[in-house]
Order: C-alpha cells, then structure tokens, then sequence
C-alpha cells in the first residue's frame, strides 16, 4: 500500500490568516495534481492541518472557536457542496434522481442539493402561458416543485411512479 502525506509545517512567525491563504492554495493544487496523475479520489483521506497561527507568531492565544472557523472556512472554499443542475432531465426524473442520491446509505461529506432552471420551473411557465389570470396556479405549482425538490434534497421525498402499464407510443 502507498501512502502520501502531505503536511503544512506549524513553524514560522506566519499569523492565522496566512495559513489559512497558504491552506486553501495548498488543499486546491493537491486535489489538482492528484486529478491530474488520474489518481481515484474516493480511494483517498484528506489528513489536513488545522488552520492554526505559526509556532514562533505573537504569542496571542487564538480561541478554539477562531480555528474552528478559519479551518472550516478552508475547507468549504476548496471542498465545496454540490448543487447539480436538471442537465436536461424532466422535472419529475431530475428530483426523483436527486432524492435517490439522497437516499444513499454511503458517506457523503457534503450536501446534494440542486440548482435547477427548467426542471424547477417548467411547469410553472407552462402553466402560467404569460396569462395575468394563471399566476396564481403558476406560483402554486412552482411552490409544489420547490417543496419536492426540498423534500429531494434531504432524500425524503415520496414520489408516485410516472410508468403506465401498456403504454403506446
């Protein structure tokens, strides 16, 4: 088995703010490079450091809660969520696949969440037909997507299957 250790050295006068510059720089090439050399990420740990001032910086004590922040904040700017986009999909395939993400029993450090246009918004439109008197059934089925892609997010949502028996093209 290999193994690759990488390590942001505590050594140094450097305050927290430039390990935390020096850490998001850092965590982002190494996630480049490994991409590059078509290493399998999900076979992978990230052991990173703890967005710390160095050993040898004024010798003012930073609160757990200020590491806490500045290390996190690290990692959400080179890990981020995921919002998937609709990709073509019709609204009911785009949440139930959504949902079904969500329903995976694996681990998943971030959120899966969506950032939809047509899949979201196309039976609103199609029902409003630009008509002042179908707004309001247009922001009720608009509100009904949001609420099934909400439910999706979280891998709740309960969805009727959309198959006819016999169906004839």
């Amino acid at each position: 088995m290999w193994s690759l250790t990488l390590v942001l050295n505590v050594d140094g006068s450097h305050d927290i703010n430039k390990c935390a510059a020096v850490t998001e720089r850092f965590l982002a090439a190494c996630y480049k490079a490994l991409s590059d050399h078509c290493v399998i990420l999900e076979g992978t740990l990230l052991k990173p450091n703890m967005v710390t001032p160095g050993s040898e910086s004024a010798k003012v004590a930073v609160a757990p809660e200020v590491i806490a922040e500045y290390t996190v904040r690290a990692l959400q700017r080179t890990v981020p969520a995921i919002l998937f986009l609709s990709g073509g999909q019709s609204e009911e395939e785009a949440t139930r696949n959504l949902n079904a993400m969500n329903q995976l029993k694996t681990k998943k450090p971030w959120s899966l969440s969506f950032c939809f246009g047509r899949a979201l918004q196309q039976s609103a439109l199609k029902t409003w037909g630009g008509k002042e008197k179908n707004v309001k059934k247009a922001q009720d089925v608009f509100l009904v997507r949001c609420k099934a892609n909400s439910e999706a997010a979280l891998g709740a949502y309960k969805c009727e299957s959309l198959h006819v028996k016999d169906y004839k093209y």
